[in-house]
């Protein structure tokens, strides 16, 4: 007999999840009476291993063959803590470590459990919103813009569906300098459409004055990229998604700037003298000089990206904490809250008092982070960062989400992993962060959800560029993103989707990821079932609010419940070749659905379905 205890059940662990200072948590441990256990502790340690408190436990009751020893945890302050336990018997005693949902003596993990301060929020609007991410030169191109001032040189495609230039220029180097010139008045004239699939939250790439398409090279962080449009033109978008109850978020890019930028100016296209110019030059200091002016530190050595001191006080006043800020400016124009670039790289610090002055400006201001693993216990250059547990964050975009949908839908995960997953940042997450968590399949940093559902393909970028499904591939990857999508918008968090993904559109890696929208060419099918999605979403406060339960997690067949306010809803979906009976109740939304008895429901393969308990009725 094993002795029995899992942090994310209730009846060993009280509450699930994260505490605030001074709440307590009561802990129970099933040992069995064979053991001979003489005593109990709870040791807790920090983030660094070190022990710091002792909480004891004490025999409460027996059950059959167990003894239960129960103890209370009450942390004082924030911060992330680790905890083990230690068992004295008749014969010595033993250490007892985390092993999965199991336990096991003398070796595992340590389990851990994360203090949040106590007057730590997120905003509502945020909480289980649809985000639509857009590519602003790649989604929807309006009218016509001024392109004075535009960097130079540039390309623009005179036919919207031509493919993106991959190609590199005879000294080897990818210029991205090719542009459709989708635009803000473009963006707006699709915010019926945006408002039709459920969006709540508009993300955009990054949109300020930048040399190549992706603009994550910041030439003039204040000035919006002139293929855009002006600030007339994005206060106007931003006026026309507010009108429809749909907020904007930024992408704020401050690990680095563009060499071509009025801050570094290497190429001297801007009329100040830049950091690069001139050891005078009022930008110097934010940039690190080895060797002035041509060897300097750069984000992952492209030297058109170099990095910037982020502590810089001259760089803090300019991004965040001066009058007419970067982050102020934007956001008097509209925007709502801002998506962190590589947020490892900027400190505790900075991403604090960025924080604080978007809250100062609009208290229920949004800020996401890029992390791509754990944010609750991610460890960037041997710093343990502290998101949630200093409340910096208000959420982060959910990668191991995204790997454990994937590789379920795939049959590459029996349903095990993706329970562990979901449960495991459910657990390590604050209740408030979990619900804002940017759950996506998509992004301009990965393939396209259709084609990482099928292709592995890892050929050159002459070879992607040319790679389209074949028919039978295509059928098989719609089967499977219908069932991974179906599986974003049921899970907690905020499901994000990349445009296009709702139309069809396929490709590998940046840039093939980055094409046109394809207007007048997308998969209505497709596009209809994500309207479905959204519409549920928003019909259905449960599905944004409520907590999740796993049922079941086996035989590559998936089922959990979502609860909120006396409400239950039952998810379910069946990857396996086997037929699966399953409690009937209202279908709210299904696909291959046979019905064998008035009280079960038969799951074919690939089948899906969430339905309503009707037991949860008023």
């Amino acid at each position: 007999m094993r002795i029995l205890y899992d942090s994310k059940q209730l009846k060993y662990k009280d509450p699930f999840g994260t505490l605030t200072p001074g709440q307590k948590c009561t802990m129970n441990l099933h040992i069995p009476a064979a053991v001979q256990t003489t005593s109990v502790n709870c040791q807790l340690t920090d983030d660094r291993g070190t022990p710091i408190a002792i909480a004891p436990m004490m025999l409460r009751e027996r059950q059959g063959p167990y003894e239960i020893y129960t103890g209370e945890l009450v942390l004082d302050r924030p911060g992330l803590y680790f905890y083990y336990f230690h068992i004295a018997t008749c014969d010595g005693g033993f250490r007892l470590f985390k092993q999965g949902d199991d336990t096991n003596m003398e070796a595992g993990d340590l389990w851990q459990i994360s203090c949040i301060p106590a007057d730590f929020t997120t905003p509502d609007w945020a909480k289980g919103a649809v985000i639509y991410q857009i590519f602003p030169d790649r989604f929807c191109k309006a009218g016509e813009v001024d392109l004075t001032g535009k960097l130079e040189p540039y390309t623009v495609h005179t036919d919207w569906y031509e493919d993106v230039r991959w190609q590199s220029n005879d000294e080897g180097n990818v210029l991205n300098n090719d542009f459709f010139g989708g635009n803000f008045l473009g963006i707006t004239q699709k915010m019926d459409y945006l408002a039709s699939m459920g969006v709540g939250i508009i993300y955009l790439n990054p949109i300020s004055k930048a040399f190549s398409s992706h603009r994550y090279d910041t030439a003039d962080y204040k000035t919006p990229d002139p293929m855009l449009g002006t600030e007339a033109d994005f206060a106007a978008m931003c006026d026309a998604a507010h009108s429809r109850g749909i907020r904007v978020i930024l992408d704020g890019v401050y690990s680095h700037t563009g060499s071509n930028s009025l801050y570094f100016n290497r190429e001297g296209a801007f009329d100040g003298v830049g950091a690069y110019q001139s050891e005078d030059s009022p930008y110097h200091n934010w940039y690190t000089f080895y060797d002035f002016p041509d060897s300097y530190r750069s984000w992952w050595n492209f030297d058109t990206l170099p990095t910037v001191q982020k502590m810089d006080p001259g760089f803090i006043r300019y991004v965040i904490t001066g009058e007419d800020s970067v982050v102020a400016h934007w956001m008097k124009l509209g925007a709502d809250g801002f998506r962190l670039d590589v947020v490892d790289e900027l400190p505790d610090a900075f991403v604090r008092l960025l924080k604080e002055k978007i809250r100062s400006i609009r208290p229920d201001a949004l800020l996401i982070g890029e992390v791509w693993e754990d944010a609750s216990n991610k460890v960037a250059y041997d710093i343990r960062r502290r998101y949630f547990v200093d409340a910096e964050l208000d959420s982060v975009m959910n990668y191991p989400f995204r790997t454990a949908i994937i590789n379920f839908v795939r049959k590459l995960d029996d349903g095990r992993n993706l329970k562990d997953t979901v449960m495991t940042i459910a657990e390590n997450y604050p209740p408030q962060v979990m619900a804002c968590t940017m759950n996506m399949l998509g992004t301009h940093d990965t393939s396209r959800i259709l084609t990482a559902l099928i292709d592995d393909f890892k050929g050159d970028r002459a070879e992607q560029a040319v790679r389209r499904l074949s028919r039978s591939q295509l059928y098989r990857a719609y089967d499977r993103l219908n069932m991974a999508s179906f599986l974003q918008y049921m899970l907690p968090g905020a499901p994000s989707l990349y445009y296009g993904d709702e139309a069809g559109m396929e490709g590998y890696a940046d840039p093939f990821c980055r094409r046109p929208y394809p207007w007048g060419r997308e998969d209505q099918e497709l596009q209809s079932h994500y309207r479905r999605l959204g519409r549920l979403r928003q019909e259905n406060e449960v599905l944004r609010m409520g907590d999740i339960q796993f049922f079941h997690w086996q035989n590559h067949q998936i089922g959990f419940s979502r609860s909120y306010q006396g409400k239950t809803l039952r998810v379910y979906a069946n990857r396996s070749s086997d037929d699966w009976e399953i409690p009937a109740g209202r279908i709210l939304l299904g696909r291959n659905i046979q019905t064998v008895a008035s009280d079960y429901l038969c799951l074919g393969h690939m089948s899906y379905c969430v339905v309503e308990d009707v037991s949860s009725d008023p």
